[in-house]
Order: structure tokens, then sequence, then C-alpha cells
């Protein structure tokens, strides 16, 4: 996983965003070949740059990349099984033509990337979309749905649907997103489904690669101590509740980790003396 981690280390890395979420798939996929599916993805940008022309402007270059991707290819949301771990595996959409916002722009930005066409995620609260700047044309495609072409107000007014929130139409949520601020937003999806499906070891996996995309972020080290407590890992569970005190000393939920940590601690002086 060294381009993963690369990313998540490094904000202004520019390894390879479709490689490092290939890696990602690893979790649910553990053998995965990543080299297959770079090369579908390199097909693909072949096969579209075949089709333009010298004299295209930017809304022809995208119609053109949009007949291959959603009509031809059929790639489109997985309203079905929305939260299918498989969802979030990139190599999973490909072979499917569906998936949820994020895994689906991961392909598309892809495709774009080796076309040269000036793209970038959009992480709008409660979805995912992608940007498209080029000359003086503007906009945003919504991958999800087949697509669609929206303008900066109809941005706003998606965020609001999607979370049932007032959000005042802020520019600053349009703004492009980097390949580590998409890996994090995808781990935190895999992070929700696996433990709301008690998967730990896959949890604790993601939750290994969130400390070390924000070693400073107490969240982590919380849920990463509990997952650790399911899968029996005593000793680790505690160094993360004591870490997690650290980052957090006003905690709400403080006496309650520390509790937690004297009940490991008389578990561990048993089990050493047993």
């Amino acid at each position: 996983m060294d381009t993963l981690l690369e990313i998540l280390r490094r904000d202004d890395s520019d390894a390879p965003l479709d490689l490092a979420a290939l890696e990602l798939a690893r979790i649910e996929f553990p053998n995965l070949d990543a080299q297959p599916f770079m090369d579908i993805l390199d097909s693909y940008a072949a096969e579209v740059d075949a089709r333009l022309r010298m004299e295209y402007d930017a809304v022809e270059r995208l119609q053109v990349l949009h007949q291959f991707f959603f009509r031809e290819q059929g790639f489109a949301g997985n309203e079905t099984d929305y939260y299918n771990p498989r969802n979030s595996c990139i190599n999973e959409v490909i072979v499917s033509q569906k998936g949820i916002p994020i895994s689906l722009a991961v392909v598309y930005l892809s495709v774009a990337e080796r076309l040269e066409m000036p793209m970038a995620g959009v992480g709008l609260p409660g979805h995912f979309l992608v940007r498209y700047d080029e000359d003086e044309f503007q906009t945003f495609v919504d991958v999800y749905n087949n697509g669609r072409l929206l303008g900066a107000e109809e941005c706003f007014d998606l965020a609001r649907q999607m979370t049932g929130m007032e959000l005042s139409p802020s520019p600053e949520i349009l703004n492009p997103v980097s390949s580590r601020q998409i890996l994090v937003r995808m781990l935190h999806n895999l992070r929700s489904i696996y433990l709301r499906e008690k998967s730990y070891v896959k949890a604790g996996q993601v939750l290994d690669l969130l400390v070390e995309a924000s070693p400073a972020d107490a969240d982590s080290y919380i849920l990463r101590g509990a997952v650790n407590v399911e899968l029996r890992k005593y000793q680790a569970a505690k160094l993360d509740f004591e870490r997690y005190l650290v980052l957090a000393p006003g905690a709400l939920d403080r006496q309650r980790v520390v509790d937690q940590i004297a009940a490991l601690d008389r578990y561990l002086l048993r089990a050493a003396g047993s």
C-alpha cells in the first residue's frame, strides 16, 4: 500500500489517485492485482481520445466523454445496494459499472486525467461531485446520476437536499479537493460500513489508515480502541484509549475512558500472572 500511504501522509503528493484507491480496495479484496484495472482505465481513455478532434471545445469534449462513460459503458449509481463496501472499491466499480458518488468519481477522474481534461473532485456535504473548468466553461458533474450537469446554485440545493440542513451558498464548498481528502472520505465511508456490519478486522485496517492520515485525530483512536477490545487486542486498546485522552483532555467521556483503561489494566495484570 505504498502509494496509498504516501498520499495519506502528504497532502501535496502527486502519486496517482487511481492506484491508491485500488490499494485501498485490498481491504475488501486482499489478493487484488491493480495492474489489470489500470490497463482498463488506460483503454477507456484511449477509446475516448480516438473520438476527440482538435477543434472540439470544452463542451464537445465533455459530450464525447459522457457518451462513452455513461451511455456506452453504463456507469451509474448503485441505488439497490448502496451500503455494500464493494461500492467503495474501484475495481468492483469498473467491473459492475455501479458505485457510490465518490468511487464513481474516482474512476471518472482517472479517465479525465489521462485525457488531460481539467477536472477535480468536490466534497459537497452529503454528496460527491466532479468540477470541470476549461477555457471559460465551468460545470459540476453528478457522476452518480448519469453525469447530469449542475450549476453552482443547483449544487447548493443538492447539498441541502442530501443533508436536510439549511446550508448557506458558500463558494468554499465547491472548491476542488485533494487526492488525500478523497481517500480520507472513502476511508470514513468504509469505517462506517464496517462498524455497522461489526466487521471489526476490516474496521481496524481502515482505522489504522485513518491514524496514518491524521495522527492527531482523537476520534480515530477511541474508535480503534473499541475495535481492538472487540478483537481482544487489549494492550493495543489500552494504548489507543490513553492516546485519546492525551489528544482530547477535555473529552466529555473522559471518565468512562479512564474506567475502561483501569479495567484493561486489571485484566492484563491477571493475564500476566496466570
